[in-house]
């Protein structure tokens, strides 16, 4: 059933304030609107209901004894709603968390998993935001993050969710044409794929061959990519070698898009990790709820590290 009948909404928030004031130039500064905008509210309220509701003086307005009633109920009516309001965004603010991430964890390692939560979880809306830099996570608004890092960002709890393995991966296409590769050292004389201006604690082809025991010389080719996902898009296209992260590849490996043409895996000491500021985990439902189903995920990578 229509509701009727029923003011110009915005005119009801101007008298009201106008009448807690006794002032149009106070509702004016609170509204941050002018007194003229205030006063032609008022007035069209007048004109709707047919009454007048101020009194007015010289420098100075009054309510009439109708103002005074119908303010009192406005008055009600607009706190009722702010109430009702308020608890409406704190459910949602209750029932929905942001995750910060990378493009790369977020569309290789984080999307895929999603529906698995939601249809566990489905009254809790998940907001994720990607941002490549764990330096700039300080500046990112959210409830968690999902980041690689060898040293957690201070002020930030790091649970580990599963630690660092990196080896080559290539299409089979590419294996086929080129391989097959006898060691790490027979890569040298492919095309490698690169990931450009990485934040440095992504590791480099530089980095993985000297720690696999390979003394590095310049690669034959290279192809510089700035960005993680596009990189194994390159590599499942028969471009070259890139290196590949458990977890993040695991998917590709498969179903047979991403092969590894050398057994060669070097594991570290670095991590991917579920972070979280402050010194204990946040108590609301949703964020303990997404925190419990990504360790349940995978529970045998699982350690705190603690504040940092």
């Amino acid at each position: 059933m229509k509701i009727s009948p029923l003011p110009p909404l915005n005119s009801l928030v101007a008298f009201e304030s106008a009448a807690r004031h006794l002032s149009f130039t106070l509702a004016a500064e609170e509204l941050h609107v002018t007194q003229g905008a205030i006063s032609r509210q008022v007035r069209g309220l007048e004109d709707y209901l047919g009454k007048p509701l101020f009194e007015r003086a010289n420098r100075s307005v009054t309510l009439t004894p109708m103002g005074q009633r119908y303010a009192q109920a406005v008055r009600q009516s607009l706190i009722d709603i702010s109430a009702i309001t308020d608890e409406v965004r704190s459910w949602q603010g209750m029932h929905q968390i942001t995750v910060a991430t990378t493009s790369a964890m977020a569309s290789l390692w984080l999307l895929p998993k999603i529906a698995e939560f939601q249809r566990e979880h489905d009254s809790i809306e998940l907001r994720i935001v990607a941002t490549e830099q764990i330096r700039d996570l300080a500046r990112v608004e959210s409830d968690v993050a999902l980041f690689y890092c060898r040293t957690p960002p201070h002020h930030f709890r790091a649970t580990t969710l599963f630690h660092e393995e990196v080896f080559p991966v290539c299409s089979p296409g590419y294996l086929e044409t080129y391989g097959p590769f006898p060691g790490p050292e027979a890569l040298l004389d492919c095309t490698l794929l690169s990931l450009e201006d990485a934040d440095q604690d992504w590791m480099s082809w530089k980095q993985w061959f000297t720690q696999v025991g390979v003394m590095a010389r310049p690669p034959r080719r290279r192809l510089n990519i700035n960005s993680y996902s596009m990189l194994v898009q390159a590599a499942m296209m028969d471009q070259g070698v890139a290196l590949g992260w458990s977890q993040l590849v695991d998917d590709y490996l498969e179903r047979g898009q991403l092969v590894r043409p050398v057994e060669t895996v070097l594991r570290t000491e670095a991590r991917f990790c579920l972070l979280e500021r402050g010194d204990a985990p946040s108590n609301r439902r949703g964020v303990r709820a997404f925190r419990e189903w990504l360790l349940d995920t995978i529970p045998k990578e699982v350690g705190d590290l603690g504040l940092t």
